[in-house]
């Protein structure tokens, strides 16, 4: 199923059962998968038209008054489009808004590169008051939206829209801000998030096979705050370490996983990510080849710093 639909499976119970829940888009209903919801919930689903600044603003006004209002549109205008009404109207402001962007960083393929937010975390993460959350699955969304909910202030969500991807299990535990240790190793710590927790996993798996490398996984679904005791217990163990993530390589995962290893516990770190481009036009597959986001990267990145730090 796509991470749209269960969005609206979610929002549709969530709005049976909590009055104060309120949803709001700017003219991009059908594409995320909202449409029907807009026609059985008039009164709490509202489409403000192509005004995404207005959005964020009535966003906040209603939370003034209580509710709890999610902003859903596309990964772009969920931020940098409206990076001031975030910054005033919601965090200074202490609103309980709820945003939600959808197509992430290269998943917005055929989109190309205006709508590619490669910069969403770090825009959003040099701001106070917000919590930035990334589900990799399915199952994480359904378990994080309720954590979401109960949170008192703003969080933003960074999620895929038609790809989905099966690495959860219902039976996993999930806190929205404890980093999830999907495999336990000993040579190097493959810290990521979003669509690379799949490549990482594959990446692991190979690296064990063909050359005994024994790579632990954390997957870091929330970039902020981020958790500290999760990635200097890790490295303690390992010694060395990967980012690997769908954003600029500049302010998002990687930057904040070298804040909390500079001061705390240094050791050698290498990225795979978006290294300072623009987005482009292409499928998904194509465009992890031209960024280098696939496994075989991390394959080749974790290869390199386990020979170089061990010999």
């Amino acid at each position: 199923m796509e991470m749209r639909q269960v969005l609206a499976q979610e929002f549709d119970c969530f709005i049976k059962s909590n009055k104060n829940i309120i949803v709001l888009n700017a003219d991009l209903a059908k594409p995320n998968g909202l449409g029907e919801l807009t026609k059985k919930y008039p009164d709490r689903v509202f489409n403000v038209g192509i005004a995404e600044q207005n959005m964020a603003s009535v966003a906040s006004g209603m939370s003034s008054y209580g509710f709890i209002p999610f902003i859903v549109t596309f990964t772009p205008f969920a931020t940098r489009r409206i990076c001031d009404q975030i910054a005033i109207s919601i965090c200074y402001a202490k609103q309980n808004v709820k945003i939600i962007g959808t197509d992430p960083g290269i998943t917005a393929e055929l989109n190309g590169g205006t709508h590619m937010s490669v910069e969403d975390i770090g825009v959003l993460r040099s701001i106070p008051e917000i919590v930035i959350f990334e589900p990799t699955d399915n199952i994480q969304l359904k378990k994080a939206l309720p954590q979401i909910i109960n949170h008192p202030g703003p969080v933003y969500v960074r999620m895929l829209r038609k790809t989905a991807f099966d690495i959860f299990s219902e039976n996993d535990e999930f806190d929205l801000f404890k980093a999830s240790v999907l495999k336990e190793g000993k040579d190097i710590t493959i810290f990521c998030s979003g669509i690379m927790v799949k490549e990482a996993l594959t990446a692991a798996k190979i690296l064990k096979e063909e050359s005994d490398i024994s790579a632990e996984i954390i997957n870091i679904h929330t970039i902020k705050p981020i958790d500290k005791k999760a990635i200097i217990k890790s490295v303690k163990k390992t010694k060395q370490a990967i980012v690997a993530e769908n954003h600029n390589i500049i302010g998002g995962l990687y930057s904040a996983v070298c804040e909390v290893l500079s001061k705390e516990y240094p050791v050698p770190l290498k990225v795979i990510g978006i290294k300072d481009r623009f987005g482009q036009v292409g499928k998904l597959s194509a465009l992890q080849k031209e960024y280098q986001m696939r496994a075989n990267d991390i394959i080749e990145a974790a290869k390199e710093i386990v020979k170089k730090n061990n010999f």
